[in-house]
């Protein structure tokens, strides 16, 4: 069932926990739809309570889980009350197609944990953003978000055609599953979720969320609509200016004199096509000023996605140093987002903001000893006699090319999952001294973030910009 009336606002879903359960719980407050990302929140969850939970708010989210044994298991497993104190985080489990019991429960956890802390006292709309390209972290995930009641589910970075069903099984109380993409697979695999081998008796009743499709083009859009299996209940339609992952252009990938790919008209969503499909769609990519959240209004759509001027507002995960910069660089003029073709591992582009001290510096990108050890980005293969192996672009090299990958999917590629830890205070500090710097991402766009500014120099929160934005739909109803 849809809500009542659909949100014109939708924050969007930024790295790991940038988009975080305050900003989100702060935008649904103003009446628009709060995103949670639902990225690597086993490790957040794991890596706050060593810190000692500040605030204790993971454990106040944790006292209200289905299972208390569950919840009580992860606490004493990684809660410290004096935190660290300089140690390195100890590791939680890697993602893999059988996941072990304790990642399966940590993962579940989790997504409960964050989605119930952006619900908290108050009966907005919260959603939950994942990336296709995790796969196997999907099912566990999915149902830890369920468990909270999540409102929304929403999904890019690949082609999320197994989610409606997924949503729809788990919804039920049945195991519900995704396929996995295993380079040189001669058999289909797949990873999944049983709710009652989980929680048993402890299982409560479960919601189905809306599910929305990030699409980057109308042929997609096409593609998922035709089929009621695979039909989602609305799309997220993204342009190339959107931040983090971004669709490769068609065709021969080009770049500009930057080094960023280059995109032509045949990259662009023939937005009437997808009007005519009759679902709901908000335009993001671009949609960060009143005017076009007016024009995107006038045309059709239902609303607007918008990240970069909440990845910059007050309740954003990002750190108070790497927002303070951030905001000082686009005041000046000076701030440069690149669409780097080579970062991901996943071969995708990625945006990465220019600052020194960051993986996006190319002295700071080759002083960081290569290796995989949150593994969220790495990819599954067959090995020669049947087993599954798991490997990663941004590992060591020789480690990488034992495994079967090619020399060339090595070049420049950078850590992510360290790098996206680090943006929000939760980088890896090693027993060598070295510690993870951040991986920035942000959006093309900066207009939005550029006029806040003007009107709030020293800074702003989301509410204000929330209600900023949606002056622009008074605007589109006025000139209706």
């Amino acid at each position: 069932m849809r809500p009542a009336i659909d949100p014109i606002i939708i924050q969007g879903g930024m790295g790991i926990a940038v988009s975080s359960w305050r900003l989100a719980s702060a935008v649904s407050r103003e009446g628009h739809l709060g995103i949670v990302s639902g990225t690597a929140l086993d490790g957040v969850l794991a890596r706050t309570l060593q810190d000692g939970d500040p605030g204790g708010h993971y454990r106040r989210a944790l006292a209200h889980f289905p299972s208390p044994a569950m919840a009580a298991r992860i606490v004493d497993k990684y809660f410290r009350e004096q935190g660290r104190q300089g140690a390195p985080y100890r590791p939680n489990p890697t993602l893999t197609i059988s996941p072990s019991r304790a990642a399966i429960e940590l993962s579940v956890a989790a997504n409960f944990a964050e989605v119930w802390l952006a619900k908290e006292g108050h009966d907005g709309l919260v959603g939950v953003n994942f990336l296709e390209k995790i796969q196997m972290g999907t099912p566990t995930a999915v149902f830890g978000a369920l468990l909270a009641g999540v409102d929304y589910v929403i999904m890019g970075a690949g082609i999320p055609r197994e989610i409606p069903r997924l949503l729809t099984d788990l919804a039920a109380g049945r195991r519900g599953t995704v396929t996995v993409d295993v380079a040189g697979a001669s058999q289909r695999y797949s990873t999944g979720v049983d709710p009652v081998e989980v929680l048993g008796d402890e299982l409560p009743p479960l919601r189905r969320p809306q599910f929305l499709a990030i699409v980057s083009l109308h042929s997609l859009a096409t593609y998922l609509f035709r089929d009621p299996e695979i039909r989602p209940d609305g799309f997220v339609v993204e342009g190339p200016p959107a931040g983090g992952h971004s669709a490769p252009p068609r065709g021969k990938m080009q770049l500009d004199e930057q080094g960023d790919p280059i995109y032509a008209a045949r990259d662009l969503p023939d937005l009437a096509k997808i009007l005519d499909l009759g679902l709901p769609f908000w335009l993001a990519g671009g949609y960060s000023t009143p005017d076009k959240v007016a024009e995107a209004l006038r045309f059709g759509a239902t609303g607007v996605q918008c990240g970069t001027v909440f990845a910059l507002a007050e309740e954003s995960g990002l750190r108070l140093d790497l927002r303070r910069r951030l905001l000082r660089g686009i005041a000046a003029d000076s701030l440069h987002v690149r669409n780097d073709p080579r970062a991901s591992p996943t071969g995708f582009p990625f945006k990465m903001a220019s600052l020194e001290g960051t993986m996006a510096a190319e002295d700071t990108y080759q002083a960081r000893p290569r290796l995989c050890d949150l593994s969220y980005l790495r990819e599954p293969y067959e090995r020669e006699n049947g087993s599954i192996g798991y490997r990663c672009a941004a590992e060591p090299v020789d480690a990488y090319l034992k495994k079967g990958g090619d020399l060339e999917d090595t070049a420049g590629r950078k850590c992510l999952c360290n790098g996206l830890m680090a943006d929000i205070g939760l980088g890896q500090e090693r027993k060598d001294g070295y510690v993870e710097a951040p991986a920035v991402t942000l959006g093309q766009d900066l207009a939005g973030p550029r006029a806040l500014l003007a009107d709030h120099p020293d800074g702003w929160g989301a509410a204000t910009a929330v209600r900023w934005l949606a002056s622009g739909s008074v605007a589109a109803r006025r000139s209706a």
